[in-house]
């Protein structure tokens, strides 16, 4: 049986000392079966201590860690538990300047922990293909050309000249998917549709030229935001698309003022996850990140 928490309060009296965390982490991470993070082999051999293993074909001695994203940390997982309270429970996430005061670790070891954290609660692959209502939008992430310094400005006053481009789509009541793109060209664009979108759903788009063509696999419905038109008929809208934008943008400007391009598709994904994972319970949350602890980022990876 799990243990519940609540709040930050409840999580730390729930795992007092390293050990409580060492064996919850285990619980969720063996729920299926013990094995061998080296070779696969489900023949472990325990010590005495209760945090250490040995295969029985490899012969690799290893911790509960190995293989995840906690491998190789020197911090204490009361740390990395405090941290993934903040991050799955916080609407709009946490800035690492401030996971860093409440730590006391230093400014770049947070910013790692929370990419790390990112990757755990990255979407690796989806079940089945969104259906029914489905929204499609675009949004462009970067600052406006008044508020930078002149060198960096690159002309024009609106629209997506030198920002990144996020595509989301997303089901009605359902599950939402987000990706940045490098354009968007009606290939682009509608590939992702395709790929993600059940053949027959009702499809709500804006008027951008990219959606063209889609009337052939879905009911395909376009509001005209160009026009000052946002709902028609009462259920003709793009408004839960836009809604996970505000939430973005919120984000983005309210929590970590800027992002680089090269890291936004980290960030959405963290939006992306806490959105679809908003129904569950404080405690659910952060086990579902803890499934998803499988596969270590390197730093130089991060950064390269």
């Amino acid at each position: 049986m799990f243990a519940s928490f609540d709040s930050l309060f409840d999580l730390m009296a729930a795992f007092p000392d390293e050990q409580t965390c060492i064996d919850h982490f285990r619980s969720i991470r063996w729920r299926d079966g013990e094995f061998c993070p080296h070779c696969g082999c489900n023949r472990i051999y325990k010590f005495k201590d209760r945090r250490t293993f040995k295969c029985a074909d490899c012969r690799q001695r290893f911790s509960i860690k190995v293989g995840t994203i906690f491998e190789d940390t020197k911090l204490p997982l009361r740390k990395w538990f405090m941290a993934i309270w903040l991050i799955t429970n916080h609407p709009k996430g946490i800035a690492s300047t401030t996971l860093a005061k409440d730590l006391k670790i230093t400014q770049k070891s947070a910013w790692f922990v929370l990419h790390r954290l990112r990757h755990a609660a990255r979407t690796k692959s989806f079940n089945a293909p969104l259906k029914g209502t489905v929204e499609a939008d675009e949004t462009y992430v970067g600052g406006k050309e008044k508020n930078k310094h002149a060198k960096d400005r690159k002309g024009g006053t609106q629209g997506g000249a030198g920002k990144a481009i996020v595509l989301g789509i997303v089901e009605r009541n359902g599950e939402l998917r987000t990706a940045v793109v490098t354009d968007l060209k009606a290939k682009t664009v509608q590939t992702i549709v395709r790929e993600n979108v059940a053949k027959g759903s009702t499809l709500m788009t804006d008027e951008h030229g990219a959606y063209t063509g889609l009337g052939k696999d879905y009911m395909h419905h376009t509001v005209n935001h160009g026009a000052g038109e946002y709902v028609r008929s009462y259920c003709l809208h793009t408004n839960s698309i836009e809604s996970v934008w505000a939430i973005l943008k919120r984000q983005i400007i309210g929590i970590h003022h800027w992002v680089s391009p090269k890291h936004l598709s980290r960030y959405a994904a963290e939006m992306t996850w806490r959105f679809n994972n908003r129904q569950f319970t404080v405690t659910d949350r952060m086990n579902a990140i803890f499934s998803g602890m499988e596969g270590r980022l390197r730093y130089k990876v991060l950064i390269a």
